[in-house]
């Protein structure tokens, strides 16, 4: 596992200030409260409570710790939790039971690509108790094969098959009369037009194409050849997917019942595709773990919210999207970072065709 974050600038605090800020940090992601130099002297400090609140009084001036409320608790920063993350914490591996769970949910026999992103997304979410989040991939391979398929008197699926093994299916309404003869002829028509070719190049092509054609198709073959680049490419708004599961998660924190007006923004946020994915196209860029924590986000930066993602890749290490986890600051990095890392792993082979 690869995890990119930034050099913790740990040599600025001596070993004692290291230990302290080390319990503290542990602590208050294991409970959510403020930790005070009592709990501390209880944890095995070989310290008086004087000397450990002196060195809780350094580390709050150094900008690492915060006092919530009056109390002489404490809780780290978003620059505390970077520091931490980046220089003490101790990432393991994801457990025999998580891994056996991630490979029999994701890894199933004629299950689609949009249904396996969907999978995706809704597994982070369970394992790790945030939001789960997939960005679809961009697609750039070309067309191998495109097919429309009667199921009926009222209803066709478009196949489009990409050189890269992908396979997407989209359900359609057929108008009456359509015949098998006209589902061949519009499956015709666009394989010698949109063979080896990306579709996201030739569709405005294709469309200019099409006009010319309709002398030539017959008028339910046209119309059909005209839904399916609609419903393969979906529009400019709808051609990449960002799938979000677990809303609701992000609720069971007891600082979000505290502060309902942050879970507010964070749902708001959640709402804003198009920079959810220009984050997530980010991380891909990285082709490792990345962590965000807090204001290190513009779009999580009033929420303080906490992103762990990672991207999805071919076994060429050619990257093709991104997923992770959403929710608050105080994520447990050890067990979600793996899981994020594991379960993109995973999807990128199902996606690459390597599980079969």
């Amino acid at each position: 596992m690869t995890y990119l974050g930034a050099s913790a600038p740990l040599t600025v605090l001596d070993q004692r200030a290291r230990d302290i800020f080390r319990r503290i940090v542990e602590s208050y992601l294991q409970t959510g409260e403020p930790v005070g130099s009592r709990t501390l002297s209880l944890t095995g400090v070989s310290l008086s409570p004087a000397s450990i609140r002196n060195t809780m009084q350094d580390l709050t001036l150094a900008g690492l710790l915060a006092s919530p409320h009056t109390s002489a608790g404490r809780i780290p920063t978003h620059a505390g939790l970077r520091l931490f993350v980046d220089g003490l914490l101790e990432v393991g591996d994801v457990g025999a039971e998580e891994r056996r769970e991630i490979d029999a949910r994701l890894v199933s026999r004629g299950r689609g690509f949009d249904e396996v992103l969907n999978e995706a997304s809704a597994l982070l979410s369970g394992l790790a108790g945030g939001a789960g989040i997939v960005a679809s991939p961009v697609r750039d391979a070309g067309v191998k094969h495109v097919e429309f398929v009667a199921l009926g008197h009222d209803q066709a699926l478009a196949v489009l098959v990409g050189d890269d093994g992908t396979v997407e299916n989209r359900l359609m309404p057929l108008k009456a009369g359509v015949t098998p003869s006209t589902l061949q002829e519009a499956s015709n028509f666009l394989n010698a037009r949109l063979k080896g070719r990306p579709l996201h190049e030739a569709r405005t092509e294709m469309r200019t194409e099409l006009d010319a054609a309709r002398r030539e198709l017959d008028a339910a073959a046209a119309r059909l050849v005209e839904d399916g680049l609609a419903a393969w490419s979906g529009g400019p708004d709808r051609e990449r997917a960002l799938i979000v599961r677990g809303r609701a998660n992000l609720l069971q924190d007891r600082e979000a019942v505290e502060d309902l007006e942050r879970v507010r923004v964070l749902f708001d946020d959640l709402e804003q595709k198009e920079q959810l994915i220009g984050l997530l196209d980010g991380v891909s860029a990285a082709q490792g773990v990345r962590i965000f924590i807090g204001s290190e986000t513009r779009l999580f930066s009033l929420s303080g919210s906490a992103v762990i993602a990672a991207p999805y890749m071919t076994g060429r290490q050619r990257v093709i999207g991104a997923l992770g986890v959403i929710g608050p600051a105080r994520l447990n990095y050890a067990r979600v970072i793996p899981l994020v890392d594991y379960t993109a792993r995973v999807l990128g082979r199902i996606l690459d065709g390597q599980e079969t």
